[in-house]
């Protein structure tokens, strides 16, 4: 896709993208309404348009949209997302996790595109642990912090591994040069779908803090979801405490922070991170703004 005048008008655009980083979280407008899309089969697929950078652009409506698994759409559903015009669909789940749950159900025309982040292992092996019915091995598992810290180390993980790296980038990449709108998704659609759309949304120059609030309302849509998965364990027999659950069930501040920390600690920060860690040179993002900012 060409660049357009926006992108060419020098490269203080795409330096402004990468040092939002620093810039202080209070200097913004009052972000817009996010535009979720109800289907029947997931509840977490939203557009990310409407958000508002630090120079009172806003990111396009349509462009981009992010999502959890979409293997249990309704023929409804499917049809809504034929509405969408999506061109591809980026899947960032493991094989275990597409195995168990089914491909993706999408309208004729869209390219399934399999981008597998690593979960390090946490999908199966919370299945092992329900499947157990062993209260005592589900709180040694679970219990304390322990759930919030398996969630860290797989945030830290996606700045460690270079695996994963790569295919973040590849994401941010195909986004950049996309002729359509393009979807990405994961299972819950909260955690390597939460880190891309963190990362896509400070490179086109949102705010940390809008970026972040974008990050934490998959808590919101999935928070209803969550509870009757959680009842229904309990009515199975297979947890005396499926509140254990809750800690890998949502996002929190500080598993977006332990990926921020380990970059800086990596990379020297966010910048380092884009820049060293995935590769995405000032071209590459000047053509996100340039396609996904107005």
């Amino acid at each position: 896709m060409p660049l357009t005048r926006r992108a060419l008008l020098s490269t203080t655009a795409a330096t402004a993208a990468l040092a939002v980083a620093a810039a202080p979280a209070a200097a913004h407008r009052p972000t817009a309404v996010r535009r979720h899309i109800p289907l029947q089969g997931a509840v977490n697929v939203r557009d990310l348009g409407g958000y508002r950078t630090y120079d009172g652009d806003a990111v396009r409506y349509g462009r981009v949209y992010r999502a959890d698994e979409l293997g249990k759409l309704t023929d409804a559903d499917v049809t809504t997302l034929a509405g969408l015009r999506l061109t591809r669909a980026i899947d960032f789940r493991v094989p275990f996790e597409v195995q168990q749950n089914g491909a993706d159900r999408l309208p004729a025309g869209v390219t399934p595109v399999a981008r597998p982040v690593s979960d390090l292992g946490l999908y199966a092996q919370l299945l092992q642990i329900i499947g157990s019915r062993d209260p005592v091995r589900q709180e040694a598992a679970l219990g304390g912090d322990r759930g919030a810290e398996l969630m860290r180390t797989i945030y830290r993980a996606f700045v460690t591994d270079a695996a994963n790296r790569t295919q973040f980038a590849d994401t941010l990449r195909d986004l950049a040069r996309a002729r359509g709108p393009v979807l990405y998704h994961c299972t819950s659609g909260k955690d390597r779908t939460g880190w891309t759309s963190y990362l896509l949304l400070r490179l086109v120059g949102v705010p940390d803090s809008t970026a972040k609030e974008d990050f934490l309302a998959s808590n919101t849509y999935r928070a209803e979801a969550d509870r009757r998965t959680r009842e229904g364990i309990r009515a199975l027999g297979l947890m005396q405490n499926p509140d254990l659950l809750i800690p890998v069930q949502e996002v929190r501040p500080d598993y977006l922070g332990a990926a921020l920390d380990q970059a800086k600690a990596d990379f020297g920060g966010l910048t380092g991170y884009v820049r060293d860690g995935l590769g995405l040179n000032w071209g590459v993002i000047a053509a996100l703004r340039a396609r996904l900012v107005d």
